[in-house]
């Protein structure tokens, strides 16, 4: 019913764009009747999850996390323990991880959703966390042959106030194992492996 209410004002904001749609309400009326099953197919296919979100059921559940940081390209790994949540949201749409860790000692949270976008057709994620006070937005494209997701993101270098790249990889296991890896420049000239998570199940 959402759906219709909301094709119903959009129909009803056209009819009130201007003069090239003041016409009689019996015109309106047709006009409406012709165009509105295109439109309401369109709405239908952008709103509603499908195959796109399907390849990610297998993330969702519970999981313990192996966690390895590296501060620079030649840099011994420093390895972490951690736990994940992931579950559906807003009627099967996104994925919501809450990962908690300790890295390097100290505490480390993070919040994100992952997505597929019907239109686009990409998969996107936003994630924050306690290492930064801004959001990363990645967006890229999924195998599902090898069940390999690669998005890429821009973040401002901390130091220079420079645009900076990122690239999230993501493999997942038919059993909902993945792990994700982060790469960047940092303050070296080529890209590196900077993060990796390894998500083992512990509960669906």
């Amino acid at each position: 019913m959402r759906l219709y209410r909301w094709a119903g004002l959009v129909a009803a904001t056209l009819s009130l764009a201007g003069p090239a749609f003041a016409q009689s309400p019996g015109d309106a009326a047709k006009r409406v009747q012709v165009n509105d099953t295109p439109m309401l197919k369109a709405l239908q296919s952008a709103i509603t999850p499908g195959a796109g979100q399907a390849r990610l059921d297998a993330m969702v559940g519970s999981f313990d996390v192996k966690i390895r940081t590296w501060l620079g390209p030649n840099a011994a790994p420093v390895e972490s323990q951690g736990s994940c949540v992931n579950v559906w949201v807003l009627g099967h749409r996104y994925i919501q991880s809450m990962l908690a860790a300790n890295v390097m000692g100290e505490p480390f949270n993070g919040i994100g959703y992952t997505a597929y976008d019907n239109v686009g057709k990409t998969y996107q994620m936003a994630w924050m966390d306690g290492g930064s006070t801004a959001m990363t937005l990645y967006q890229g494209g999924f195998d599902g042959a090898s069940k390999t997701a690669k998005m890429k993101a821009s973040v401002l270098d901390p130091v220079t106030g420079k645009p900076a790249p990122l690239e999230l990889r993501l493999s997942i296991l038919d059993n909902g194992d993945h792990m994700s890896e982060l790469w960047g420049q940092g303050g070296a000239r080529k890209m590196f492996k900077m993060m990796e998570l390894r998500y083992t199940r512990t509960k669906p």
